[in-house]
């Protein structure tokens, strides 16, 4: 099977070598320098699967898209892409574009799924599922769930999402080699979705206002993902920034 693969970051980079070795990557699309993650990391793969490198941006421009086509991708895999895919990109694979998603579809479809599987409360997980013109609202393929721990920061869960995504990535590419993938559709109406800037909404904390000691919490340990700065509050004119620590204990300890 032909390959092209759009990916970014830790998962993206380990999705792409586990891909390399069980189909032929004919090009790796990347984000720009700026906004790249893992960029060396991605590019020695795509190099060692003698892989096309594209940027992002090639996928709206004509030549970017005439050079596609000349490559012959027959399925698109998308992992940790932070970009909209269009029709004309789309149109270019006949067997489509699989995305996967560190969320339990429909819940957190967009940014963070981390921050607010904590945060709402939602479950959380990982999903394969095929790229439409939406955010995350195409065709589910397959799905885990990651239990979320009361101890839980928005590292700590961010990383065994990854670790659930490799997994579910190991186990459905039978499936997706043979063609005998099922595909169910997400309810329109259910779910949620966020955008990349709705976390600045709770990151600022209001001393002045009331919070209930759980939302407060959640917020905290949410946003707590160092070297990011997340929560804040205002004192002098100044920005403090917040990060906890959480640790669980045996029952027996929980008078010590």
């Amino acid at each position: 099977m032909r390959l092209i693969c759009l990916v970014n970051n830790y998962l993206g980079w380990r999705g792409l070598e586990y891909l390399r070795k069980q189909a032929e990557v004919v090009a790796v699309v990347m984000h720009p320098p700026e906004r790249s993650k893992y960029e060396n990391e991605i590019r020695a793969t795509a190099v060692a699967a003698d892989a096309e490198i594209l940027r992002a941006d090639s996928l709206r421009r004509p030549d970017g898209l005439k050079r596609i086509a000349e490559l012959k991708p027959e399925l698109g895999f998308s992992i940790m892409f932070g970009y909209l895919l269009k029709r004309d990109f789309l149109s270019l694979l006949p067997r489509g574009c699989l995305n996967l998603h560190p969320a339990l579809l429909p819940f957190n479809r967009g940014a963070h799924p981390n921050v607010w599987s904590i945060v709402d409360r939602t479950p959380a997980g990982v999903t394969l599922h095929f790229i439409d013109e939406g955010v995350d609202t195409g065709d589910i393929v397959c799905q885990k769930e990651v239990p979320v721990s009361v101890a839980d920061t928005g590292e700590s869960l961010y990383h065994r999402l990854e670790a659930a995504g490799a997994e579910l990535l190991r186990e459905s590419w039978g499936a997706i080699a043979s063609g005998q993938i099922k595909r169910a559709a997400q309810k329109e109406d259910a779910g949620t979705c966020h955008k990349v800037n709705d976390v600045a909404r709770i990151d600022e904390i209001d001393l002045q206002k009331s919070y209930k000691a759980e939302e407060l919490l959640n917020i905290l340990r949410a946003r707590t993902f160092p070297p990011y700065k997340g929560a804040f509050f205002r004192h002098a004119g100044r920005k403090v920034h917040v990060r906890i620590q959480l640790e669980e204990c045996d029952g027996d300890d929980a008078g010590n």
